[in-house]
């Protein structure tokens, strides 16, 4: 009986001390995309924030974004797209940072829903020796990418050849019409002038 509350004991203590090292972790608390839908071959980003947990500081060493594509043969491609911007900026304890993960979608691409998976390697300072030393690995993947059909996008592109030609047409009809109200202006006057000229002109004596 005795080893039994021992045995529940020390497992009280592991649960307890994996919920306080689950609790005091670096986590992405926030990821985002820069776009509500993309099309093939388009670029976006995709901002993620790290939040530090800890007592003491940390820096992210690398923050990546992997995507699983479907090409539109079927077959399936894994990219991993990386932060164009330095990551080592130290993060204080209890602050956060936000980052951009720049992405770019194969023209090839198959439409409909992805989920891109974010994570981060961090370091923690340590001021026993004053040094950085390999902390969490968080991650995120409640992000939903979602690539339209091709279809929309010629459709999208139609539709605004379409406005444009009439948005030019309609241009065209209405410098056409200020042209011929101009015209029949300038006739009008000409004609008022003429009829003035020849109105004021002294007509001829009658000889006897």
């Amino acid at each position: 009986m005795d080893k039994k509350k021992a045995l529940m004991l020390l497992l009280t203590v592991l649960a307890l001390a994996s919920v306080i090292q689950t609790i005091k972790a670096t986590s992405i608390t926030v990821a985002s995309l820069d776009k509500a839908a993309y099309l093939a071959g388009q670029t976006g980003y995709i901002s993620a924030t790290v939040y530090n947990d800890k007592s003491e500081k940390i820096r992210v060493t690398e923050l990546s974004a992997t995507i699983n594509y479907y090409y539109n043969d079927g077959t399936v491609y894994i990219q991993k797209f990386f932060t164009s911007t330095a990551v080592l900026d130290e993060i204080a304890a209890g602050e956060s940072d936000t980052y951009q993960i720049p992405i770019s979608l194969p023209t090839n691409i198959e439409a409909g829903y992805t989920n891109p998976r974010v994570e981060a390697y961090t370091e923690v300072w340590r001021p026993q020796d004053d040094r950085w030393v390999s902390s969490d690995h968080p991650t995120y993947s409640s992000l939903k990418l979602y690539i339209e059909t091709p279809y929309k996008q010629m459709y999208e592109t139609s539709q605004q050849e379409l406005q444009d030609q009439t948005t030019t047409n309609e241009n065209l009809t209405n410098t056409m019409n200020l042209l011929s109200v101009t015209t029949v202006i300038f006739a009008a006057a000409a004609g008022f002038l003429l009829y003035l000229v020849f109105a004021r002109k002294p007509k001829p004596t009658a000889q006897p």
